[in-house]
């Protein structure tokens, strides 16, 4: 029968054969592939405006004075200034309104239970048409 002492060393002769360096490498690996990759990510950003009593008149003028609407609403039917149409008509009109309307910045109002999809086509054709920006609005739903 072994000794308490015996069984003891040999414990630790098996904890002393572990052997960090593949983990490290791989960490290296990840780490490197993170570096990479980052700048190749492409993010969409949206500037929101401040929350505020006086910003609210703003917004409101400024919504009134916009020659673009954008309107998604709950059932992902998509109306361009109160005519309803379908991503290929909004992309082609967009495209039509584009050379007047330059400085312009659509606005697009989203009704929260429409598909994140159909936001996604109406932002991807506002840019094809060659618009800078554009303002969401998200309207409760």
């Amino acid at each position: 029968m072994k000794s308490f002492h015996t069984l003891l060393n040999s414990n630790d002769d098996e904890e002393e054969d572990v052997n960090l360096t593949p983990l490290i490498d791989v960490v290296f690996v990840v780490l490197i592939m993170f570096i990479l990759v980052a700048p190749l990510v492409e993010i969409d950003r949206i500037h929101l405006a401040t929350a505020g009593g006086e910003k609210k008149a703003d917004m409101t003028s400024l919504q009134e004075n916009t020659a673009i609407k954008i309107h998604v609403y709950n059932d992902n039917s998509i109306w361009l200034n109160g005519v309803s149409v379908t991503v290929d008509e909004l992309s082609d009109q967009l495209q039509e309104m584009h050379p007047s309307l330059q400085r312009t910045s659509p606005q697009i109002f989203h009704d929260r239970k429409a598909f994140f999809g159909t936001y996604q086509s109406v932002k991807n054709a506002v840019e094809g048409a060659g618009f800078d920006s554009v303002d969401v609005i998200l309207e409760p739903g």
